[in-house]
C-alpha cells in the first residue's frame, strides 16, 4: 500500500505538511539526533582510553620500551544524504535515518533502535489496538512508530496509532485503548452495518490478527463482484465469530507482534491487509500487486521475450482474463484491473499528482514527472519490471525527469505508448460499461416556426451554469426553476439573472405538487453533491447514505418531470457527477437512469483538468469535444495584465484554498513583479469559462469565490452538451 501523501492526524485539527517539507525536516531530525548521541558518548570513549594508557604507562615501567611505528586508524567521514531538486523525481516514501560513522558496534545498534514507548505502560510498536477518540465508536488500529508517521515524538502516556480502513494516524492516551483481545468489549454491531469504512477496518484487523495467529479461512477467489463480495462477507462473519469467542486456541498471546514489526525504523505492510475490491468499500488507497504475483509477471515476461514477441501487460495475471487493453500502453488489463484503473486514473492527491501508477494504478513507491505541466506518477515496480532492472534508479538520478507519457519517443523497454492513447482513454472510459442499456428516445428535430421557448427545471443548481449557457447560445428561456440551498450561490444568481430565476429552496421539499404547478419543464439538470461519492474522501459514505443520497432526489424528480402518456414533446434531462467514484456507485446511478455515463474532461477546451461523468439524453453527447475560437486554452489566455502564467493548463480546482498550488513543490501557477503570486478570482472565472466578475457580489471574499467555483460547472462543456438545444427551441 502507498504509505504517501502523508497527510497525519493528530487527535482532533488536521495537520498538512507538504511531502518535500516533511522528507527535509525528517532526515534533519534523523541527523541531529545522531550527532547528539555520538557527542554523548564520546567523553565516555574518552574515559577509557585514558584509563587503558594508564595501565600501559604501568606495564611500560616494568618493561624494556620497545619503540613501534603508530598505526593510523582510518577514519570513515559519515555518509551524507543525497541532494534531491524539486524538478527531479521523488521516491515517495520516508526516508531512512542518516547512519551514523561509529567504529562501536553498541553504539550503531543504539541508534538503529532508540527505545520509544517505553514508559511501562504497554502498547508498544506493532501491537493490534481498539482505540478512542471524541464523536467514533472504538476503532480498530495498530501502534506506530513516530517516525512512521512523519511527524514529532508522542508525547509520554500517549502512542501513534495508526487506524485500519483509512491508514491515517492520531495520538491516541494509553486510557484511550484497549488490547485487540477486548473484540467482545469493543466491537459495535450496529456501526458495523451502517458504516462501510468501519467493515473495511474490521475486515483488515481480523486479516492481520488470524496472519499472526496462524488462523487461516478459506478464501474463494471469484470473478464476479458481486459472488466476491458475498465471499468476502462470509469470511469476515467468522473472522468475528473466532474474535468474539477470544481467538482461539492461541488467545491474546498469539496476536503479539513478530519481531519485524517491532522495529520503529521498519515499514511493514502485511499482505493480509489488502482486501478484494469487492469488499464492503472500497479503499481509498488501492492494494499494491501482491509479491507473490511479481515472480508470475517476470516470468511471463521471460516467456514471451523468448518466444520473440512483445509481451502484454499484465496488471494482474492470477485471473488470466486479459481479454481487455490498456488505454496508454500497448498491452492486456483483467476486468478488476480496468474496475480499478476506472476508478483511479483521475484521482488526485493535494499536490496534484495522480495518487496512483499511471500503469498499474497502484504503487508503493512512486516517481513524479518532472515536467510542470504533467501530473502523473509511475511506480518503481512497474518501472523496474517492464522499463528494465535499474530503469528507477535512474530515473531519480535523472534531473529533472521526464516521464514515459511526456518525452518524444514512445518505446522503453517492454514499456510501450500508444500513438492514438488520447483516443482511446476517451474510448475507455466511453465504453467501460457493464451493463447494457436501450438506446435514449431520439426526438427529431423541430421546425423553426414551431419552437417553443425552453422551460428549464435545475436541481442543485449553484450559480446558474446552465441558465447562463442557454443564453449565451441564445435560446429562449421561458421560465428556469432552481433549486439551491446555498446563500452565495443564490446571491449569484439573483444579481447576474437580474431575478430571472424562481428560486425554490431544498431539493427535498419540492413535492409532485410543485411540479405540476411550476411545469411542465423540457429540461431538467442537475449535479447532487460528489463529498460522498468520491473516493478521494477516505469517510465517503457511498450513494445510498450521506450527500449521496440526494441523487435519488434527481431521479425522483426527474420521473415526476417526464411527459405524460401520449404527450410527444421532446424532453431532455443531463446528470453529473464525478469520475473518480466506486465502480459500483457508477453502476447503481447507471442502473437507474437507464443509461450509461460520458466522461468528458474540460481540459479540452479550457485551460484547467475537470473530468465528470455526464449521464442524459441530449443529442450528440458521445461527440467529440471541440473547442471553440473564444475559448482561452491556455493559463495565460486567462491573467490579467503584466502576469506570466508558469504552467500551460491547471490541475482541478476544487473548493480548497491549496488546489490552486501547482507540482510536486506546490508552486504559485503564476509570476509577478519576479514573484509567484496565486491565481486572482476573475482570472479563475476566465478559467471556468465565466464572464469576468460573475462570482463578484456581496463582498464576497476570495475564498468564498474560488468555494462557488470549485462547485460550479464548466462553461464550455456544458456549451458543447447544450448546443444541439438550438433544433428544438427558439432562439433570439
Amino acid at each position: 500500500r502507498r504509505p504517501v501523501p502523508r497527510i497525519t492526524y493528530q487527535a482532533g485539527e488536521p495537520y498538512r505538511i507538504s511531502r518535500r517539507e516533511m522528507e527535509e525536516m525528517l532526515a534533519h531530525c534523523r541527523k541531529e539526533e545522531v550527532e547528539k548521541k555520538a557527542h554523548e558518548v564520546e567523553p565516555m570513549m574518552n574515559d577509557g582510553m585514558a584509563d587503558q594508557s594508564g595501565e600501559e604507562a604501568q606495564k611500560k615501567e616494568e618493561q624494556p620500551v620497545i619503540s613501534l611505528p603508530p598505526t593510523p586508524t582510518p577514519q570513515t567521514p559519515p555518509p551524507q544524504q543525497q541532494h534531491t531538486d524539486p524538478a527531479s523525481p521523488t521516491v515517495a516514501t520516508t526516508p531512512e535515518p542518516v547512519p551514523v560513522a561509529c567504529s562501536n558496534k553498541s553504539l550503531r545498534r543504539s541508534c538503529e533502535a532508540e527505545p520509544e514507548y517505553e514508559d511501562g505502560r504497554g502498547f508498544g510498536i506493532g501491537v493490534l489496538v481498539w482505540g478512542k477518540l471524541r464523536g467514533f465508536s472504538w476503532w480498530p488500529g495498530r501502534i506506530v512508530s513516530w517516525w512512521i508517521t512523519g511527524r514529532s515524538r508522542a508525547a509520554e502516556g500517549t502512542r501513534w496509532v495508526m487506524w485500519f480502513g483509512d491508514g491515517k494516524f492520531s495520538v491516541v492516551c494509553v486510557e484511550k485503548l484497549l488490547p485487540l483481545s477486548s473484540f467482545s468489549t469493543a466491537f459495535h454491531q450496529l456501526t458495523y452495518t451502517k458504516q462501510p469504512m468501519y467493515r473495511k477496518a474490521i475486515y483488515e484487523v481480523l486479516q492481520t490478527a488470524s496472519m499472526r495467529a496462524g488462523k487461516l479461512f478459506p478464501v474463494c477467489v471469484s470473478t464476479d463482484d458481486s459472488d466476491s463480495a458475498k465471499n468476502v462477507e462470509l469470511q469476515t462473519r467468522q473472522m468475528i465469530e473466532w474474535a468474539s469467542a477470544g481467538f482461539l486456541p492461541t488467545g491474546a498471546k498469539g496476536l503479539e507482534p513478530p519481531p519485524a514489526e517491532q522495529s520503529p525504523y521498519t515499514e511493514v505492510y502485511p499482505e493480509m491487509w489488502v482486501e478484494p475490491e469487492a469488499a464492503a468499500c472500497p479503499a481509498p488507497k488501492k492494494p499494491r500487486k501482491s509479491s507473490l504475483e511479481k515472480p508470475k509477471i517476470k516470468e511471463i515476461i521471460d516467456e514471451g521475450t523468448r518466444a520473440g514477441e512483445f509481451v502484454p501487460l499484465f496488471l494482474r495475471p492470477s485471473f488470466l482474463n486479459v481479454s481487455l487493453e490498456h488505454p496508454l500502453f500497448i498491452g492486456a488489463m483483467c476486468q478488476s484491473c480496468k474496475n480499478c484503473f476506472l476508478e483511479c486514473a483521475y484521482q488526485y492527491d493535494d499536490d496534484g499528482y495522480q495518487s496512483y501508477c499511471t500503469i498499474c494504478c497502484g504503487g508503493r513507491e512512486v516517481l513524479m514527472c518532472g515536467n510542470n505541466n504533467c501530473c502523473r506518477c509511475f511506480c518503481v515496480e512497474c518501472v523496474d519490471l517492464l522499463v528494465g532492472t535499474g530503469s528507477a534508479q535512474a530515473a531519480i538520478r535523472e534531473d529533472p525527469w521526464n516521464c514515459y507519457m511526456c518525452v518524444s519517443r514512445n518505446v522503453f523497454g517492454l514499456l510501450r505508448r500508444r500513438d492514438d492513447w488520447t483516443s482511446r482513454l476517451q474510448l475507455f472510459f466511453a465504453n467501460n460499461h457493464d451493463q447494457e442499456f436501450e438506446p435514449p428516445k431520439l426526438y427529431t428535430p423541430v421546425a423553426a416556426e414551431k419552437r417553443q421557448p425552453i422551460r428549464v427545471l435545475s436541481l442543485f443548481d449553484g450559480i446558474a451554469t446552465g441558465l447562463l449557457v442557454l443564453k449565451d447560445l441564445g435560446i429562449q428561456v421561458e421560465r428556469y426553476v432552481a433549486s439551491e440551498v446555498c446563500e452565495d450561490s443564490i446571491t449569484v444568481g439573483m444579481v447576474r439573472h437580474h431575478g430571472r430565476i424562481m428560486y425554490v429552496g431544498d431539493v427535498r421539499n419540492i413535492t409532485h405538487k410543485h411540479i405540476q404547478e411550476w411545469g411542465p419543464f423540457d429540461l431538467v439538470i442537475g449535479g447532487s453533491p460528489c463529498n460522498d461519492l468520491s473516493i478521494v474522501n477516505p469517510a465517503r459514505k457511498g450513494l445510498f447514505e450521506g450527500t449521496g443520497r440526494l441523487f435519488f432526489e434527481f431521479y425522483r424528480l426527474l420521473h415526476e418531470a417526464r411527459p405524460k402518456e401520449g404527450e410527444d414533446r421532446p424532453f431532455f434531462w443531463l446528470f453529473e457527477n464525478v469520475v473518480a467514484m466506486g465502480v459500483s456507485d457508477k453502476r447503481d446511478i447507471s442502473r437507474f437512469l437507464e443509461c450509461n455515463p460520458v466522461m468528458i474532461d474540460a481540459k479540452e477546451v479550457s485551460a484547467a483538468h475537470r473530468a465528470r461523468y455526464f449521464w442524459g439524453n441530449l443529442p450528440g453527447m458521445n461527440r467529440p469535444l471541440t473547442a471553440m475560437a473564444n475559448d482561452r486554452l491556455d493559463l495565460q489566455d486567462c491573467l490579467e495584465h503584466g502576469r506570466t502564467a508558469k504552467f500551460d493548463k491547471l490541475r482541478t480546482i476544487t473548493t480548497r484554498s491549496n488546489s490552486i498550488k501547482q507540482g510536486k513543490d506546490q508552486h504559485f501557477p503564476v509570476y509577478m513583479n519576479n514573484k509567484e503570486d496565486i491565481l486572482w478570482c476573475t482570472e479563475m472565472e476566465r478559467v471556468f469559462g465565466f464572464p469576468v466578475h460573475y462570482t463578484d457580489v456581496s463582498n464576497m471574499s476570495r475564498l468564498a469565490r474560488q468555494r462557488l467555483l470549485g462547485r460550479s460547472w464548466s462553461v464550455p462543456v456544458i456549451r458543447h452538451l447544450f448546443a444541439p438545444l438550438k433544433e428544438y427551441f427558439a432562439c433570439l
